[in-house]
């Protein structure tokens, strides 16, 4: 059966483009005839509540967005990380990275202008005899020289050279924390996720979550993990062209429960989205049977002011 997943972190109040990305996963799995669960990413403990967990269910529940069986939450799970963790590192995978956010940052290419930094494997070789003292590592993982090709189930075909494009990217912070490359791979794994259905900007993310979760199958034979596949949407702009988030008050779910019915918020983002050809109120069941990816753009959506 499809299983599709919504995995908010608890940072902060849900906003309308929060809102718009759960809308879009929900049909996608729904149209299906699928599963769609919710998984609270609260990885991040010191920016994550549970008040703002609470919120975020309270919000999906009004508006119509159900899930499936019980909430999973990262927090809990640190055992699962620590195990596939220990699996890359005993393999020879993993090696400790020493290079402080200011290393990182003078030594990025001009190329690199999207604010991305391609790790140049300054620490891949070093012997540990040369590790400094008194120095906490993160761990990255060492990528190929392979070159990945996937099809995304919005945008198409792309292809993306791991050690140009990405590089040796860390699975586990200085602090001792799973980094989200690693957790979102083995949570989408051991829940059986067949489909994730998220923004644009994480569309880099695929190569290296596609590439992570094939090493994790070879390394943990035992399990019989799903193929998961990848669908991405435009995003939700404001009139400056930036990415709605938690500073755009005007569309706080706070703010936008106390002007609107959860139908007019539903029926106004079915139509920045492409489904309907009005704002007309609609409830999510009623987007069903009408939902399909073409009718939703591929180039970012521009939400003029207040809803």
């Amino acid at each position: 059966m499809p299983k599709g997943r919504f995995a908010p972190s608890p940072t902060g109040r849900m906003h309308l483009g929060n809102v718009y990305a759960a809308l879009l996963s929900w049909l996608s799995a729904k149209s299906k005839g699928g599963e769609w669960v919710l998984r609270i990413e609260d990885i991040d403990t010191a920016r994550s509540r549970q008040e703002y967990a609470d919120m975020i269910m309270n919000d999906l529940e009004w508006l119509g967005l159900t899930w499936d069986g019980e909430v999973t939450y990262q927090s809990r799970r640190q055992d699962i990380y620590e195990h596939f963790f220990n699996l890359l590192r005993k393999d020879g995978l993993l090696y400790p990275c020493f290079c402080s956010r200011a290393d990182l940052l003078a030594a990025q290419a001009p190329h690199e202008a999207d604010g991305r930094v391609v790790y140049k494997g300054t620490c891949r070789d070093m012997n540990p005899t040369e590790y400094p003292q008194g120095i906490t590592p993160a761990w990255r993982i060492r990528v190929p020289d392979k070159t990945i090709e996937t099809t995304d189930g919005h945008y198409g075909a792309y292809r993306v050279h791991l050690p140009i494009e990405i590089g040796d990217f860390i699975v586990r912070r200085k602090d001792g924390a799973f980094a989200y490359q690693l957790a979102v791979v083995v949570d989408d794994l051991m829940m059986a996720i067949t489909e994730v259905v998220r923004g644009r900007d994480l569309l880099l993310s695929t190569p290296q979550q596609l590439f992570m979760a094939q090493t994790l199958k070879e390394l943990d034979t035992k399990n019989s993990f799903q193929e998961v596949r990848y669908t991405h949407f435009p995003l939700l702009i404001n009139e400056a062209g930036q990415r709605l988030s938690k500073r755009d008050r005007s569309l706080d779910m706070g703010v936008l429960r106390e002007q609107h019915s959860a139908k007019e918020i539903i029926g106004f983002i079915a139509h920045l989205a492409g489904i309907t050809p009005t704002t007309e109120p609609i409830t999510p069941q009623e987007l069903i049977s009408i939902f399909a990816w073409e009718k939703v753009p591929k180039r970012d959506v521009r939400v003029k002011g207040e809803m």
